[in-house]
């Protein structure tokens, strides 16, 4: 069986659009023909069945209590793409060891996928730390604003202590010049970090994406031609090509 590629979206703050956005990747990666996870690890504030419409059976709290199978616990959804659902307001889960990601990684490389997308919850806590550091490529979310910037960089400073040598990159969200949040962002890193920062892609700035998920449906499927649903397509294609020339 393949070992799924393990793909974390992390970002310092709440409210730049990461959950949805790993939602619209997960989408795009299976429509280029992927078996893929999307796996809510916002080990607290759960939402992504919320965002989708789902009344799971069992979640992320039930695998690691030993209730279900990981595999048992995925809901397959019509997009064409399976959801771990997590748990929200487990305290438990949101204060994962060293030995309790360990754990959900091994558990997560266990699934018979080609690619697993792990949308971490915000902040750098220990849990969400070693989660990233466990991804075979981290993408950091941030905008244009300048503590979502700040916030990137501790994700990303934390992110090389933890695991040096690791895949990291930018996603930049509803930006209007992404090339400068990338140079930002960039300048740090190779300032005080010693290595520049790979930028990874960008999502257009676009109102439809509030109307789906009021809607509690992907992007993708309610409005595939956008902008967004573009810029989300490619950014799978990168992945894509990163993955075969690894």
């Amino acid at each position: 069986m393949t070992t799924p590629r393990l793909i974390a979206l992390a970002s310092g703050k709440g409210g730049v659009g990461k959950t949805c956005l790993a939602i619209g990747l997960a989408q795009a990666l299976a429509e280029s023909g992927g078996r893929v996870a999307l796996v809510d690890g916002d080990l607290g504030l759960a939402n992504v069945d919320v965002q989708l419409g789902l009344d799971p059976r069992h979640d992320l709290g039930d695998v690691l209590t030993g209730r279900c199978t990981a595999e048992a616990a995925l809901v397959h959804h019509p997009a064409g793409f399976a959801v771990l659902p997590g748990r929200s307001g487990s305290t438990a889960l949101a204060t994962l060891d060293g030995a309790g990601t360990r754990e959900v990684t091994a558990m997560l490389r266990g699934l018979p996928m080609d690619w697993v997308v792990l949308d971490l919850g915000a902040g750098i806590g220990a849990a969400q730390r070693g989660l990233a550091a466990m991804a075979d490529q981290l993408v950091v979310v941030a905008t244009e604003e300048p503590t979502s910037l700040t916030d990137a960089y501790a994700v990303l400073k934390l992110h090389r202590r933890d695991a040096p040598g690791a895949q990291a990159g930018l996603l930049v969200n509803m930006a209007a010049q992404p090339a400068r949040v990338h140079a930002a962002l960039d300048a740090a890193c190779r300032g005080f970090l010693g290595q520049g920062l790979a930028l990874l892609g960008s999502v257009r700035r676009d109102p439809r994406i509030p109307a789906a998920i009021r809607a509690q449906a992907p992007l993708l499927t309610r409005h595939p031609n956008t902008p967004a649903a573009e810029d989300l397509r490619r950014l799978a294609t990168q992945l894509h090509r990163a993955r075969q020339a690894a």
